[in-house]
């Protein structure tokens, strides 16, 4: 850790450590054996501030049509503040102290506002500007008329019916195509017509007539019984991130989370593949750096929830979060798609996947 790094000035005694990083934060003690004294010094490494990024929200301003939302955002920085400031004024702020977060802080201006607005960063000994330029970055929202609401509305009901359809035709298909395709034990899969995998509700059955257990019971009753799999959707357009959480307020010690993700372009079952771990008994993280996933993704490890940022068609699919420990066992699973388009379509388009 130290090597190449020290240089003591052996006229003063004073310890230079050059090319310093986060690791060498820590207490230092200077001894002085002959007259037993000593000092110690707090040393706190602080990285490189980036400089925010602001931009207009893709969502209108729910006040009125002269308003403009903004958002002011920074990622992977942590002992940070994130400030909105009109003149030399605080408008809000927002803190961390974790490691390698990402943060956001929204406002709203109006459009012919000609105040001075600028988004700061910093932390105990730097800090970042930028400033916002409101005839570049606000554009005017159009608020929809009934009439466009009607149509929407419309819409969304028939997308509705189209996707329940869906579901049932996959429903009554599954049992036929379960029986032709045996997989091999050990390896998971979801079926896209079903947002609950099956536990172990019928393993006194399955003891009793073991002879004639099929191999998606065999792989199943090694599995442990989740005291709730939901499924849940969660609309991301292209170029945006998206947060899975977890709805628990804190991680504990003896937990372990795990996050898998399964293509959903896949017509009747698709094979899960781990992309996060996180064990908080022996402090041990696991991010997939495969090219999909690459620099994508980022873990909290107070709640488990789990980043996927600059959104890309590929990672549309199925997420599945496991959290065990002797003390409780939780599986849920989000699916992640892209926004309905609000407009009327005269032909509405049926993709043969299970919702």
């Amino acid at each position: 850790m130290f090597r190449d790094r020290l240089l003591v000035d052996q006229s003063t005694g004073s310890l230079t450590i050059n090319n310093i990083t986060a690791n060498f934060s820590g207490i230092y003690k200077l001894t002085n054996v002959r007259k037993s004294s000593y000092k110690t010094f707090n040393v706190t490494v602080y990285a490189c501030l980036p400089v925010p990024v602001i931009r207009e929200s893709s969502q209108c301003s729910s006040s009125s049509s002269t308003y403009c939302s903004l958002l002011c955002s920074v990622v992977n920085v942590g002992h940070v503040t994130l400030s909105w400031y009109k003149g030399n004024s605080l408008l809000s702020s927002i803190s961390v102290s974790d490691l390698s977060i990402s943060l956001s802080l929204p406002l709203e201006v109006e459009y012919q506002d000609k105040n001075t607005y600028s988004c700061v960063l910093n932390n105990p000994i730097s800090n970042q500007t930028r400033h916002l330029d409101i005839s570049k970055l606000c554009h005017t929202c159009s608020g929809l008329s009934t009439v466009n609401i009607v149509v929407v509305c419309i819409c969304g009901l028939a997308v509705a019916a189209v996707l329940c359809g869906i579901y049932c035709y996959c429903q009554r298909q599954m049992p036929q195509q379960a029986a032709n395709q045996d997989q091999p034990v050990g390896e998971e899969h979801i079926r896209l017509t079903n947002g609950v995998v099956p536990g172990n509700a019928g393993d006194a059955d399955r003891t009793n007539n073991a002879g004639a257990e099929t191999a998606d019971q065999r792989r199943h009753s090694q599995n442990n019984v989740f005291e709730k799999d939901e499924m849940k959707s969660v609309f991301t357009p292209v170029g945006e991130s998206v947060l899975l959480q977890t709805d628990i307020t804190e991680i504990q010690e003896n937990e372990q989370i795990e996050w898998k993700f399964a293509n959903s372009e896949l017509l009747v079952k698709a094979e899960f593949v781990v992309i996060a771990k996180w064990d908080k008994t022996n402090d041990e993280k696991y991010l997939n750096n495969e090219e999909r996933f690459k620099d994508r993704l980022q873990l909290h490890h107070n709640t488990g929830s789990l980043t996927i940022t600059n959104i890309t068609p590929e990672h549309y699919g199925h997420y599945k979060l496991q959290i065990t420990s002797e003390r409780r066992k939780i599986s849920k699973m989000f699916n992640v798609v892209a926004p309905v388009l609000k407009k009327r379509q005269s032909t509405i388009q049926r993709r043969e996947t299970c919702p």
